[in-house]
């Protein structure tokens, strides 16, 4: 039988965790909640919450002071880009913006047929319809103004969560399109 060397060890509430180096972190909590010191690691400390058997958890880790500016997204190739749980404060508001701008130019552009469901009104039209069902409604109400679809956006908790929410806001893009098309409202 092999042996095995556990990475982390308890001491009362204190977790100790260990690496080929040596000691790493020390974690304060246990499943659900934790706090997480680095001793040997990169970063800051790091607070964690979770709920236990699902495999969902949501980590903060400081970007290091009020003074200290925001990291920017690396530029150019996805090398060196950060894993997407470990984005910073900065950087994920950094990626908000750039993924509203994209959406900006794909959605809102003068004289296209998605501006004319904004300009016309058409998308709370359609929301006013009650042929549409709820699943579409609740698709809609994201994109019903670009407000709406901006605020939407910013409220992204990470990479990951923010990919998700501008996929939705395409997709509501295009059931509104069609669905305003069915009934004749765009001007061609």
């Amino acid at each position: 039988m092999p042996f095995r060397f556990r990475r982390s060890c308890r001491l009362g509430p204190l977790r100790f965790n260990f690496a080929k180096s040596g000691l790493s972190s020390i974690s304060i909590g246990g499943r659900g909640a934790s706090f997480n010191i680095p001793v040997a690691r990169s970063g800051s400390a790091r607070t964690t919450l979770g709920l236990p058997g699902t495999g969902l958890s949501w980590s903060v880790e400081p970007s290091g002071g009020p003074n200290r500016p925001p990291a920017a997204i690396p530029a150019g190739p996805a090398k060196g880009l950060p894993n997407s749980r470990r984005l910073k404060a900065g950087q994920l508001d950094a990626l908000k913006q750039s993924c509203l701008s994209v959406l900006r130019k794909k959605l809102i552009q003068p004289g296209s047929s998605t501006q004319q469901l904004w300009e016309l009104g058409l998308v709370s039209r359609l929301l006013a319809d009650p042929s549409i069902g709820a699943r579409t409604t609740g698709l809609l109400a994201v994109i019903e103004t670009p407000e709406a679809m901006e605020a939407y956006l910013l409220r992204a908790q990470g990479q990951n969560d923010l990919k998700r929410r501008a996929k939705r806001c395409i997709d509501a893009t295009e059931e509104a399109l069609r669905l305003a098309g069915e009934r004749g409202w765009l001007r061609p």
